[in-house]
């Protein structure tokens, strides 16, 4: 396992090689620290829910709104709705096409989380990945999220490929989280 910090000029790089490598990486984002992995990619999946102990849907980080609207499927009258609400600490489930990430993370009838990060490592990521990458929070199946590098590291570390440091953060919520039905968001968490 591998440790930079995230304000490292080669931290996005870093990263991306380890992802795109089939690796598992540790990453904070603008609410709380995220397992991330190619979203396309089967088996980086497989090795998360192993960690996590779970299986089902993961959300993913996407570098604009241009990027989630040709992923999507939903209406046009759906567009400007889910363009005005995708931000930073929100994530929002809408249908996707098919072939955009692995089956094993979308939820019932072809639904994707996306998100769209306000955090500058967070959208680097995303703009420069050639997939979506997953953004799920760090903990095992029914435990706490863990935000300090310290217990992250203590639990995960032999687990995980590379952990990028961005120190404790404040926030210790994850995003809240919508989903698009019949044209309107509906909150599932605060």
């Amino acid at each position: 396992m591998t440790e930079i910090d995230v304000h490292n000029k080669d931290a996005v790089i870093t990263a991306l090689k380890v992802i795109e490598d089939g690796g598992i990486i540790i990453y904070p984002t603008d609410t709380i620290y995220g397992f991330g992995v190619d979203a396309a990619n089967d088996e980086a999946i497989e090795k998360l829910n192993l960690i996590k102990r779970r299986n089902g849907p993961m959300s993913v980080l996407a570098p604009n709104s241009h990027t989630v609207l040709s992923w999507s499927h939903i209406s046009n009258n759906d567009i400007k709705l889910v363009e005005a609400n995708l931000k930073g600490q929100s994530t929002i489930i809408i249908p996707v096409r098919k072939g955009i990430v692995s089956h094993k993370i979308l939820g019932k009838n072809q639904t994707l989380g996306v998100r769209i990060p306000n955090n500058t490592f967070c959208n680097q990521l995303a703009k420069k990945s050639l997939n979506p990458i997953t953004t799920t929070s760090v903990n095992r199946h029914k435990s706490r999220a863990l935000n300090d590098p310290a217990k992250i590291l203590e639990e995960f570390q032999d687990e995980i490929n590379l952990f990028v440091n961005g120190g404790n953060l404040e926030r210790n919520k994850g995003s809240s989280i919508y989903k698009l039905v019949h044209g309107e968001l509906v909150q599932l968490r605060n």
